[in-house]
């Protein structure tokens, strides 16, 4: 396809409520003098927030603690931001929203790479009848959670625009099957957070639908470069890599080689009437490169003494926060054990005072979402919550404590 083909219906351009787009989930101080567009300023809040300094030490698929050279969800999204800001300059999108888009859309992952996300799925599921997926996780830290302070000293959550939380609840799915367009209504995103099928539920903007692209393409590649690199594939399984190489055409497969392969690909046959698309090959190509990464490296039984480890991790943590729930006096509850968990229960109580009503300093500005935690299901709730937003090694330095008794 030409190059800039998109270049008229960048951010939203077209849509009978564009804008919409760039209106904030909740206020945030305004500046006259800015310079930056809405979503440039989408990107401020996103690099500087908590959630997204903790990508840096949670799992992408192999745990990292001991070598530094391993893929991090942190090196994730930034790949994901260099695939999609690619595809968008060349189809002449908007390279600021798609950028924001990529480096947010991962904010919401759990400790322990997706494994951390099937054990805090089935806990939701347990304890408070509802489902626990990351992208929905990354809407409510988005909206909810986090907090940024602001240049007069109050704090507030995130403000992001609507186009950019779009792109975060609406990233996941198996995108190369299908071409992707955005979706004709925008309406509430919470609503399509709490739907079962939001995996499936196509974004606002063309720029979102690059990203949800991109992320696949990112992670496909280093994935396998990462097993190469700790020896986790056999000598049959380097060969059947070795195998698919030739029978493509190319020298190897590795990241450098897919990520050109697909980027080139989706340039070439993307247009605003098909949609964002591979081609037949590419999509064959990169479903063969999926289910090759789920036989012998997701699937592996290798990983299920860390799949172990990390249950282990998530249900005594949750275990032990639990029986301290005492209603409005949970926090001086909780506050009684600090001198003996202080890695966990310290945070812990931190946590519930920035987002309940129970004992909040004045220049927090952000929605009590705990409100004085009236019910044990709210508590629940609260403990999902900071698990989730756990770092790998900050979890197990908090599992650590809970042995020492």
């Amino acid at each position: 396809m030409p190059k800039n083909s998109f270049r008229e219906l960048a951010a939203g351009a077209g849509l009978r409520d564009r804008e919409k787009l760039t209106e904030r989930h909740s206020d945030i101080p305004d500046r006259p003098d800015d310079i930056r567009s809405a979503y440039a300023r989408d990107e401020t809040r996103i690099l500087h927030c908590r959630a997204f300094r903790r990508l840096k030490h949670k799992t992408q698929v192999f745990p990292n603690i001991e070598n530094d050279h391993i893929c991090t969800r942190m090196e994730h999204v930034l790949h994901v931001a260099s695939v999609a800001g690619t595809i968008s300059d060349y189809l002449g999108l908007d390279r600021d929203l798609t950028r924001e888009i990529a480096l947010g859309h991962d904010i919401g992952h759990a400790p322990f790479g997706h494994e951390g996300e099937k054990l805090l799925n089935q806990l939701s599921q347990k304890k408070l009848g509802e489902p626990f997926r990351h992208e929905s996780n990354g809407l409510r830290f988005a909206d909810k959670i986090e907090l940024l302070e602001n240049f007069d000293g109050t704090f507030n959550n995130l403000g992001l625009t609507y186009a950019v939380r779009d792109g975060i609840v609406c990233h996941t799915g198996e995108a190369e099957y299908r071409p992707l367009r955005p979706r004709e209504e925008l309406g509430d995103l919470e609503e399509i957070a709490d739907d079962p099928d939001a995996g499936s539920a196509e974004p606002a903007t063309w720029e979102a639908c690059v990203v949800k692209i991109s992320d696949k393409i990112a992670y496909l590649g280093r994935d396998i470069e990462d097993a190469k690199a700790l020896g986790f594939l056999d000598t049959g399984e380097l060969a059947e890599l070795t195998e698919m190489a030739r029978e493509t055409g190319r020298g190897a497969i590795n990241t450098t080689m897919i990520m050109h392969e697909l980027i080139s690909d989706i340039c070439r046959n993307s247009d605003p009437d098909a949609g964002i698309r591979l081609s037949d090959s590419a999509a064959e190509n990169m479903s063969r490169l999926t289910d090759f990464n789920y036989s012998h490296i997701y699937n592996d039984s290798r990983l299920r003494p860390y799949s172990r480890f990390a249950h282990s991790v998530i249900a005594e943590i949750y275990n032990m926060l639990i029986q301290f729930y005492a209603g409005a006096e949970t926090i001086d509850a909780l506050r009684a054990v600090k001198r003996d968990y202080p890695v966990v229960v310290g945070e812990f109580i931190n946590s519930l005072r920035r987002c309940s009503a129970i004992d909040s300093p004045v220049e927090y500005r952000n929605e009590k979402i705990y409100g004085t935690l009236s019910s044990q299901e709210t508590y629940m709730r609260a403990i999902v919550d900071f698990i989730s937003g756990m770092t790998d090694r900050y979890s197990v330095r908090a599992y650590e404590e809970l042995l020492k008794y």
